[in-house]
């Protein structure tokens, strides 16, 4: 990159890893504090916590907010965990219930975890979305 200007270097990008805190407990304390940042937070820890039991009421806290952000952030956070650890609580999905079907958390459950563990509900939406496949979209072509 010899004789190359600034201008020209302002658009090589560096990716650097995401600093995230490997203690719930700060998460829970970002919650308290009403930190903008928590959903991120929470999805790095997502990301990269061991123990999808630390994540998860963390997560349901995100979906039980009352800020529609945070509330999304939570929806992605606990698709994360159903493809990382194939794993769902309860509380989780009482909530998950309430928001509008064919999510990211929905389509992820479905995906990963072992579907004896989820509600009647996802069933449900799943068998209506794959007969509405078998019944309109695989006969287009």
């Amino acid at each position: 990159m010899d004789g190359e200007d600034d201008a020209s270097r302002a658009h090589v990008h560096v990716y650097e890893p995401l600093e995230w805190t490997p203690r719930p407990e700060e998460i829970d304390a970002a919650f308290d504090r009403r930190e903008p940042s928590v959903g991120v937070d929470l999805l790095r820890l997502a990301l990269n916590h061991h123990d999808p039991h630390d994540i998860l009421p963390r997560v349901a806290r995100a979906l039980g907010s009352d800020n529609q952000g945070l509330r999304v952030q939570g929806v992605v956070a606990l698709a994360h965990v159903a493809r990382l650890h194939r794993t769902v609580d309860r509380r989780c999905l009482e909530l998950l219930r309430t928001y509008p079907r064919g999510n990211e958390a929905d389509d992820d459950l479905w995906q990963f975890v072992s579907r004896h563990r989820l509600p009647t509900w996802l069933w449900r939406y799943h068998f209506t979305q794959r007969v509405r496949w078998l019944l309109r979209d695989q006969w287009r072509n």
